[in-house]
């Protein structure tokens, strides 16, 4: 995507037309309908040389305030960030290597939060290292129950 093609012409108008192609109603369904895959592989699928990853979180950020519905979109992209750093879910022990992968996936996590939810976030991750999950824990979807208990459904 060097060449820049993702920002040329009607992005909007080129992401759903793409979504639509594939039998989706909005970029949500589509997304949902892949809770593990990360912002680069959705933007793949849907059009490996125009979509670009930040363009399909931005679709996505769009709907859920629409929709009310930004916290599920916060606890989808934690979803996202760990399938991609802990593919073999919450490691059993925090050694060097796994610390910094789940650093990474929260970094990751945080860096894509609307700034309504920055605060709930960071405690969020804070709970998350301080009582840790079990290992293997790998949550396959915006409700899983961890995950509904650290980021209830309340907008703010």
């Amino acid at each position: 995507m060097s060449d820049g093609r993702a920002w040329q012409g009607n992005i909007k108008a080129r992401l759903y037309e793409r979504v639509r192609k594939r039998g989706y109603d909005s970029l949500t369904a589509f997304a949902e309908a892949r809770p593990t895959a990360s912002l680069v592989e959705l933007a793949d699928e849907l059009g490996p040389d125009d979509i670009a990853a930040v363009q399909v979180f931005s679709g996505l950020v769009a709907e859920a305030e629409r929709s009310g519905k930004v916290t599920r979109l916060v606890r989808g992209q934690l979803v996202r960030e760990l399938a991609e750093a802990l593919p073999n879910g919450w490691p059993a022990v925090l050694d060097d290597e796994a610390r910094f992968a789940v650093a990474e996936a929260l970094g990751l996590w945080s860096a894509y939060t609307p700034e309504t939810h920055e605060e709930r976030v960071r405690k969020a991750g804070d709970a998350l290292l301080a009582t840790p999950p079990p290992p293997g824990w790998r949550p396959l979807g915006p409700d899983d129950e961890l995950l509904l208990s650290l980021l209830p459904d309340e907008e703010v």
